[in-house]
């Protein structure tokens, strides 16, 4: 298993981690399999989604933030509670095909950390399996 270190730089950002996904599974030397994708943390999630235009993820922030807004009747200390509510909507995991010793995405598409309570530094585990 890989533990990748990610540093989110804002309070809200997709960070595009598909370059440093495609490199965890090509050094793994596994042509054929799955690659799991795990954020150990509650504010945080994984997700594919498109990469070419950045529109689409400022869309998708500007989203999350209108169904998961700040309210004062939240009764989480920390006062993080939208971005509990934001992880557990995107997702902590993810499986990926692996073909080729790549992963099989779309055209479009790119894999994203997704920081809902930065800035932080954060851990994404992947586990490369044969198959």
């Amino acid at each position: 298993m890989l533990t990748l270190e990610i540093s989110s730089q804002h309070p809200q950002e997709f960070i595009d981690i598909s370059a440093a996904v495609r490199r965890a599974i090509r050094d793994s030397g596994v042509r054929d399999g799955i690659a799991l994708l795990f954020v150990p943390h509650t504010t945080a999630a994984v997700t594919i989604n498109e990469n070419a235009d950045p529109d689409v993820v400022r869309d998708m922030i500007g989203d999350l933030r209108r169904l998961a807004p700040a309210t004062p009747t939240h009764r989480h200390a920390e006062g993080n509670s939208p971005a509990h509510l934001q992880s557990s909507l995107i997702g902590v995991s993810l499986s990926l095909i692996i073909s080729e010793g790549a992963p099989l995405l779309g055209t479009w598409q790119g894999i994203y950390f997704c920081e809902f309570d930065g800035p932080r530094r954060r851990h994404l585990q992947i586990k490369v399996i044969a198959g």
